[in-house]
């Protein structure tokens, strides 16, 4: 793993082999824009940059932040929104979408995806 991603990596998210496989994928992107960090939180890691949440990672799954410039580029490729069952009903977080599949295979596939995200999350800040 380059020094980067290893640097970015949290020590909770070394414990995880998929979301450090996530940020080993996103290390180019956090060369280009600054570290790129996980944190265990919900049951399962949030992804950082510079103290914004772009993405989580839920039940071996990961979910990318999405606002009204990005959606339809995640819809058509089939993403679903982030759902958990609360304590009364099941909740959906439009904002967070599923990743597309292709995106596990090589950093320039993660790349974009995670680069969109991060543009959201500077966009939207942590208001939703």
């Amino acid at each position: 793993m380059p020094a980067a991603a290893r640097a970015a990596s949290s020590r909770s998210a070394r414990r995880d082999p998929f979301v450090e496989h996530l940020l080993e994928l996103m290390a180019p992107l956090a060369a280009r824009i600054g570290a790129i960090t996980a944190k265990r939180m919900f049951g399962g890691h949030g992804l950082f940059y510079d103290g914004l949440m772009f993405g989580l990672v839920s039940g071996g799954q990961c979910y990318l932040k999405a606002d009204d410039a990005t959606l339809a580029c995640f819809e058509a490729e089939g993403s679903e929104p982030f759902r958990y069952q609360s304590a009364r009903r099941e909740v959906t977080m439009r904002h967070y979408l599923s990743l597309p599949a292709a995106c596990l295979e090589s950093p320039a596939a993660m790349t974009p995806w995670a680069q969109r995200a991060v543009e959201a999350a500077l966009r939207l800040g942590n208001a939703r």
